[in-house]
């Protein structure tokens, strides 16, 4: 495989002759893939102003929302052209072009001869260009075009996943032709099926695993081809199972020979499992009722886009494991092939959802538009493409689509539904239901392997005895808004809270209209053994979808995630710790204690914490011991002090078993002025490929090193050496501060500086400074 990532030409706008071999592109921008054109901004309220009522929140009359899908300039036609040589040997090949996501109806070209065309911009998709190519010089363009009311978040655009190019011979292992199914599993014997489909006559095939340290386990030959695929049922004694917790990986390598000449050679990572879901017990995996402890995630990586990084991702899933959280849902796409390879290594369940619209429409130029043409043909790639993964756990055919309502919906459903099947027999299939009524009468949610709840919490108990299906899952939960380190008053439980700043406050008791605070969701989890886990919408804060201040601005990304868009975690996070990460301790308080004009006033103490009971302090002085009891949902998951009067000095919490001993304390203290800056790198040391990152969080502290959770200082930043300044962010969901220019203000104290490597081994410096501030170096090593 080549991957074709560097030396590209870039331009925005369209160009009649832009896919010619003689255009001239001498003035278009350089650019390497992936890459996403419009995260650079700036943002700008006019952007796909969308007069809509979202129909799916409830709303019934039309409304301007400005930031829905960003804000950020993603509408319009771009242009991508590369060179790349063939060699004489090369041109009597069969030669692939592979894309991993094009944003979006992309239109390939090579050497000014259209290949062909997709739509969907989430898609995997591929040509054989084998007749396209002339040895020497090729010329490739791609055409993409954004169009307006096309999404309702921010989509990204350009070519932000991969693009290869793969080369073999004519007679070959067909692309995503390897299918690897472990049908039986137990601790002594695991049978591993391997269909592979090939092209060429008078062949062979010969398939080896290895176990994770390269080791040869066992091998297998086929003669016997059926059509164009091989069957091998191979033994491996002792399996390691694959599961979150030990995420063990084998390697199988098959080998096309035609004649005694080897052919082609593919390497397949797969892992050994068994799922099941049953009636009444729920989901399991190697015979282990278990349940999903999921979040969902927008494709976005705050501030660097929807262009692809490993790095990036590995944050995401290092946060999320460190909360407890088992599980992803791709929302509401395909996922990239990175974050799947990701989550079979760091032991993630995965939910791998494919459309948000089928044939009814949700906006005028969304999926629906394709709907027909294009959704089996998508689907069968995302299955081929990804079926191998361990980690895929179910699949999802749709996300509260509209088509819930209806007989025509109904059928969509099933074709859907099969066709998954057809292509992957081993795993159910779901949809997002937030039409539960409707789909309850129409028969749309009892014919489903998997009845999935959007929301819905008091219906539960009802689509638990009207399907047939013996159990439920949360397929999107909670919605619940925050903004990190911005608490507000009075301290209640509210929906569709508003405030003049803009913000929600992070004693996390604000939601929308359709959906609730998390400990509701929690409640169904723990006392109802036929709700089989939730995804909480959403693991992080994502660019566009401001809700619930989709008609204000500035207001340009959401509010639901459990951390910030900076990846910074809110309070919520050790909310969903304390009862998730059952291998860690959880003891939080919350909020700051910076609180300078509300002195004597009610200022409500929460503690998140994984013990039962904890007694709080303020200035030495006991408020009281509380312990978590059934009282409401808030008391059985959360300890609240809610009269506690606010004055300066020391918030303590001291935790205790179920003894009464005190085993756990921690502290807050008010922090006097802003005076020196502190950095903190999540990784001090990094590979020297171009690609790699490290994120520094930058805060400030006072004179003696305490944290100010209320300081809003412009900084600026400098990287020198061998590295370079990425990109910043704050988690402010009202900053217009474009994320590539090296400055931005801290919001509630924080924000997160993302520094990337070049090709070249050595030391990067970074610097931050601000106005009346002590400045802070840091150095991050690269390494070859």
């Amino acid at each position: 495989m080549r991957e074709l990532e560097s030396n590209w030409k870039f331009q925005k706008g369209d160009f009649e002759n832009a896919s010619q071999t003689n255009f001239n592109d001498s003035k278009w921008q350089k650019v390497s893939v992936p890459h996403d054109w419009a995260i650079y901004g700036p943002f700008d309220k006019e952007v796909d102003k969308q007069t809509v009522a979202i129909v799916q929140n409830g709303e019934k009359t039309a409304s301007e929302k400005t930031g829905r899908t960003g804000a950020l300039p993603h509408i319009g036609t771009a242009w991508y052209r590369n060179k790349f040589s063939i060699s004489a040997a090369e041109k009597g090949k069969k030669v692939i072009l592979l894309f991993e996501g094009a944003m979006s109806e992309p239109q390939i070209y090579l050497n000014g001869k259209k290949v062909g065309e997709w739509a969907y911009g989430y898609s995997y998709f591929y040509f054989d260009v084998s007749d396209f190519l002339q040895e020497g010089e090729n010329t490739l363009a791609v055409k993409l075009t954004n169009k307006e009311f096309a999404s309702r978040w921010y989509p990204g655009a350009g070519l932000y996943r991969k693009v290869s190019l793969i080369i073999k011979n004519k007679e070959s292992i067909e692309q995503w032709g390897t299918s690897i199914t472990t049908p039986l599993v137990s601790k002594e014997v695991a049978k591993v099926n391997v269909k592979t489909k090939a092209t060429g006559e008078n062949g062979y095939l010969v398939t080896t695993i290895f176990d994770a340290n390269g080791q040869k386990i066992s091998s297998d030959k086929a003669t016997t081809k059926f059509g164009t695929e091989f069957e091998q049922n191979i033994k491996v004694d002792n399996p390691k199972l694959w599961s979150p917790e030990s995420p063990y990986l084998y390697k199988a390598v098959s080998q096309w020979f035609v004649g005694d000449e080897l052919k082609d050679e593919v390497t397949t990572r797969f892992g050994i499992r068994e799922i099941k879901y049953e009636a009444n017990k729920g989901f399991s995996l190697n015979g282990e009722v278990r349940k999903f402890k999921g979040v969902c995630l927008h494709h976005d990586l705050g501030p660097l886009g929807t262009a692809i990084n490993k790095a990036a991702l590995r944050r995401q899933l290092t946060i999320l494991k460190d909360m407890g959280c088992n599980a992803i849902r791709s929302s509401h796409n395909m996922p990239s092939l990175e974050q799947l390879e990701l989550c079979d290594e760091m032991g993630f369940m995965f939910l791998a959802e494919s459309f948000d619209e089928w044939a009814k429409p949700k906006v005028k130029n969304g999926y629906n538009r394709f709907f027909e043409a294009y959704a089996e043909k998508d689907i069968v790639n995302l299955v081929h493409a990804t079926r191998n993964h361990p980690c895929i756990v179910m699949w999802s055919s749709g996300n509260e689509v509209p088509d819930q309502h209806g007989e025509a919906g109904v059928k969509r459903a099933k074709w859907l539904q099969e066709i998954f099947h057809r292509e992957d027999p081993t795993r159910p299939v779901t949809v997002g239901m937030d039409q539960v009524k409707a789909t309850m009468e129409s028969g749309f949610g009892a014919l489903l392997d998997i009845p999935g709840l959007n929301y819905r919490v008091h219906l539960y108990e009802e689509a638990f005895k009207k399907f047939p299906q013996g159990f439920i899952l949360g397929s999107e939960t909670a919605s619940t808004v925050s903004s990190r380190g911005i608490y507000k008053f009075p301290v209640v439980k509210e929906k569709n809270k508003q405030y003049p700043d803009f913000q929600c406050s992070s004693y996390d008791l604000e939601a929308c209209s359709w959906s609730n605070v998390p400990d509701e969701d929690f409640v169904l989890q723990d006392d109802k053994p036929w709700v089989i886990g939730e995804f909480v919408w959403t693991g992080f804060d994502y660019l566009g979808e401001p809700t619930p201040y989709d008609e204000k601005w500035p207001s340009r990304s959401s509010y639901f995630g459990i951390s910030d868009l900076a990846g910074l975690p809110k309070d919520r996070f050790y909310l969903y710790r304390s009862r998730w990460n059952t291998e860690k301790a959880t003891l939080h308080i919350l909020p700051h204690w910076n609180w300078e004009g509300r002195e004597g006033q009610t200022t409500p103490v929460f503690v998140y914490t994984s013990y039962d009971s904890a007694e709080l302090f303020v200035n030495g002085k006991s408020m009281g011991i509380q312990k978590k009891n059934t009282a409401t949902p808030q008391n059985r998951y959360r300890l609240m002090w809610m009269d506690v009067k606010y004055e300066p000095g020391t918030v303590k919490v001291v935790a205790f078993d179920k003894d009464g001993k005190a085993v756990a304390e921690e502290q807050i203290q008010t922090a006097g002025d802003p005076y020196q800056i502190v950095l903190n790198a999540d990784r001090n040391s990094i590979q020297a490929d171009g690609k790699d990152l490290s994120y520094v969080t930058v805060s400030v502290v006072d004179k003696n090193g305490i944290p100010c959770p209320t300081a809003t200082n412009q900084l600026q930043f400098k990287v020198k050496g061998k590295g370079k300044y990425r990109a910043a962010c704050n988690g402010d969901a009202t900053s217009l501060e474009q994320f590539h220019l090296p400055t931005m203000k801290l919001f509630s104290g924080k924000l997160v500086v993302t520094l990337q490597s070049v090709e070249e081994a050595g030391t990067m410096e970074l610097t931050v400074s601000g106005k009346g501030l002590k400045t802070a170096t840091l150095s991050v090593n690269a390494a070859k």
